[in-house]
């Protein structure tokens, strides 16, 4: 995919994805942009839209991003996968009383084990 610069109201240039993949997580979902900066040199934005409603009923998104360069890849990895071990070996799992524990050990195997950075690091 060739990489397209468009002006955004601001006059700020919005560069194009290059690779997206977006998943979607209970009330949250998270997109994983590809994009490159005006060296050609890629970068990964990370974000996290919910679904909110003001007082009055009225629905937006409140977004966070986190921006991660290619130099940061393997650190950001490594610890992402050391705290999701964590997390796997000290926490105990919910139960959910309309699934049964197989499915549940399933789910959560497969929500972990599948972290990885290394398409990136090429």
């Amino acid at each position: 995919m060739e990489e397209i610069e468009k002006k955004t109201d601001g006059g700020n240039v919005e560069r194009q994805e290059i690779f997206s993949q977006t998943v979607r997580a209970g009330k949250r979902t998270y997109f994983f942009d590809v994009k490159a900066t005006r060296s050609n040199e890629y970068y990964l934005t990370i974000t996290e839209s919910k679904k909110r409603f003001t007082k009055e009923g009225k629905q937006y998104f409140e977004k966070h991003k986190v921006f991660l360069y290619r130099e940061d890849f393997e650190k950001f990895s490594n610890g992402l996968t050391e705290v999701i071990s964590y997390i796997n070996n000290t926490q105990p799992v919910r139960v959910d009383p309309d699934k049964t524990k197989e499915d549940q050990g399933k789910e959560l195997t497969e929500s972990f084990t599948n972290v990885s950075f290394d398409d990136l690091e090429e």
